[in-house]
């Protein structure tokens, strides 16, 4: 099915020179001339090779028919994680390397959407957000707003994210799984 290219998501499979590709992330580039384009991480099906590739956001990519499932993250055995299907509660193990660098935003018994093409998973979609916890970064400044500057910050599974200045230690945020962006304070 042909999808504008400013429509790709991590988790896709896409058709590129006659190869299946799973998206592993996206970055939408704006030069000061000329109109935007995107640049797309992904990993060949078959090979696991990673390469990129840009488009013009206004440009076609064919995304594949896949049949894709709910399942819930159990644990990580090895090299494999494995998964239970919410309907049939059956057991299914998929290779770590499907998620590459965000591995990390697995958390137990989290919701995914695993995509299958003839019965093989090729791809594992997270939720959209995803609420973790500060656990380094610089202290609060005392009379800091909620400016425009940002902090980095290190979350409890180990990623590294930029924060507003007013966040601090043990705060728990929302965060975008696609590009590892701060949304906003978690509510509590």
């Amino acid at each position: 099915m042909k999808q504008q290219a400013n429509q790709i998501r991590p988790g896709w499979v896409i058709l590129h020179n006659g190869k299946q590709y799973t998206v592993i992330g996206i970055q939408i580039l704006q030069p000061g001339k000329g109109g935007a384009f995107i640049q797309v991480e992904m990993r060949d099906v078959e090979t696991g090779l990673k390469t990129q590739q840009r488009w013009r956001t206004v440009d076609d990519v064919e995304k594949l028919n896949s049949e894709d499932k709910n399942y819930n993250y159990m644990y990580q055995d090895g090299e494999e994680l494995v998964f239970m299907d919410q309907e049939s509660y059956e057991q299914i193990n998929v290779p770590a390397s499907l998620l590459g660098e965000r591995l990390p935003l697995l958390q137990d018994n989290m919701e995914v959407i695993i995509s299958s093409i003839e019965g093989k998973p090729v791809s594992i979609q997270l939720p959209k957000t995803l609420v973790s916890k500060i656990v380094e970064t610089e202290p609060v400044v005392k009379g800091q707003t909620a400016t425009a500057s940002f902090k980095p910050a290190i979350l409890e599974n180990g990623i590294r994210v930029m924060v507003p200045q007013f966040i601090g230690v043990d705060d728990e945020i929302v965060i975008l799984t696609d590009d590892l962006t701060y949304v906003e304070r978690a509510k509590k």
